[in-house]
């Protein structure tokens, strides 16, 4: 009795976690529908409001505008991220071994300038700028 009630509680949740990536999808469907029609009204209204007064074109129905994002999609593609150029084998193509070995000494350099700072560049830093205030004090 015991094991049937506990595989009664792990259905459950089984059922319960199916039931919410469910709605989740649902929600996701509806939300990718509605931003659809959004762009497609935004679209719509961007169109009516630049091409008659900048190219003397004539305004468009909504219908219309969605004719014209479709085309717009099939022919520029349907956006977001594709493998033009920056894919797996072109982050695999730039690391470590392939910079410039002279940036990486060069950087591996300024680990001592805190160091440095404190021993000798704060003082000369110092004797600089009196050294400049002297030479424009003589000067004016």
């Amino acid at each position: 009795m015991e094991r049937k009630i506990e595989f009664e509680r792990k259905m459950e949740r089984n059922v319960g976690h199916y039931v919410k990536k469910v709605v989740k999808v649902i929600v996701m469907v509806i939300l990718a529908i509605a931003f659809f029609l959004l762009a497609n009204y935004v679209l719509m209204r961007l169109w009516n409001w630049l091409m008659p007064e900048i190219f003397g074109l004539g305004t468009i129905t909504y219908w219309q505008a969605l004719g014209i994002f479709i085309i717009a999609k099939l022919l520029f593609g349907f956006g977001g991220g594709g493998k033009k150029g920056g894919g797996p084998r072109h982050k695999r193509s730039f690391n470590a071994s392939n910079r410039c070995g002279t940036m990486r000494k060069d950087f591996k350099e300024w680990q001592h300038y805190d160091q440095f700072w404190k021993e000798e560049g704060q003082q000369a830093f110092k004797s600089y700028v009196e050294r400049i205030k002297n030479e424009n004090h003589d000067t004016e």
